[in-house]
């Protein structure tokens, strides 16, 4: 072994080591169950584009891996029964969200959510006859939440290819496509700097997102809905807007703030309460919708009629 591959293999003992120490709960694994997992992120996400990765970088990555997250899962493939019911309790109301998300009805995301515990768990077996269980691929680089939400996603993409390959085909180009597919080897995760885990719970996340905002903009009054849309979607100016509202441009920008931060608590209480997120979730989430506000929110902030006295004012 060279002196490069010993000080890789010491990083990571040394690394597995510092991740047990900031585990809330370490489930009682020691550092050698955790090597192989930090080992695989490691070559999987830097050493494979970058066989010369400077050690700082190797360790900075492993001190970056979600702790708890990670060791929960470990414990759950060492068959630490109280691990498999911690995560069972903890995220099924993220499978589900994620399931009815990914589904075109009730039936259909309970099916799903259930297949999504079957492939878990790993009722199949692989050729060496251990189970065949999708949690070998969570790496621990994003939070489980996310990572499960990319499973139910990938597990519907697959669902729902299998069932489009047992539907009749009518068009010579639908026969083209079927007889091609394994040709391109077409996979629905992308490969390379991007994430994989992540890519396809990234664009689940903003579905679930926009429709907890769609949900906040519809409580609002319609006074309110009108302020936001003609700051945000009319592009008018404060003093513009409030003009338009018969209020002082003062008026408008705290009625404005205000707005903001019931929306804010309102998508918070949906996404935790009612979707499984967690806070931390929930704020990295809010930087992105605050620089790519979905212009399809915009029909939703019709008043729906004319403004009442009270309203135009808005509550001075």
């Amino acid at each position: 072994m060279s002196n490069r591959s010993d000080q890789i293999q010491n990083l990571l003992t040394e690394g597995a080591g510092r991740l047990l120490s900031r585990a809330a709960d370490s489930r009682s694994l020691e550092r050698d169950s955790l090597v192989p997992r930090i080992k695989a992120a490691v070559d999987k996400y830097l050493l494979r584009d970058d066989v010369n990765a400077s050690y700082q970088s190797i360790t900075e990555f492993i001190d970056g891996l979600q702790a708890d997250d990670l060791c929960l899962i470990v414990a759950c493939e060492r068959g630490q029964e109280t691990a498999w019911n911690d995560l069972v309790e903890r995220f099924s109301s993220t499978v589900r969200s994620a399931a009815r998300s990914a589904s075109s009805n009730e039936d259909a995301a309970e099916d799903l959510a259930q297949s999504i515990w079957a492939e878990l768990y790993g009722l199949r077996a692989r050729t060496d006859g251990k189970p065949a269980s999708k949690l070998a691929y969570y790496s621990g680089r994003g939070s489980l939440a996310g990572w499960l939400r990319a499973v139910v996603a990938q597990l519907a993409v697959d669902q729902h290819r299998k069932q489009s390959r047992l539907v009749q085909t009518e068009e010579d180009a639908d026969f083209d496509r079927l007889g091609h597919k394994d040709e391109g080897k077409e996979h629905f995760l992308s490969t390379g700097t991007v994430n994989p885990e992540q890519a396809i719970s990234d664009k689940l996340a903003g579905t679930e997102m926009r429709k907890a905002l769609a949900r906040a903009i519809r409580e609002l009054s319609d006074g309110d809905r009108l302020l936001v849309k003609l700051y945000y979607f009319d592009g008018l100016k404060l003093r513009e807007a409030g003009l338009v509202l018969g209020v002082h441009e003062a008026t408008a920008s705290r009625r404005l703030t205000k707005i903001h931060s019931e929306m804010r608590k309102t998508v918070e209480k949906i996404l935790i309460n009612e979707r499984g997120w967690t806070r931390a979730e929930t704020e990295r989430s809010f930087a992105e919708v605050a620089l790519n506000l979905d212009v399809n929110l915009e029909p939703l902030l019709a008043t729906g009629g004319t403004l009442t006295d009270g309203e135009k004012g808005l509550r001075k």
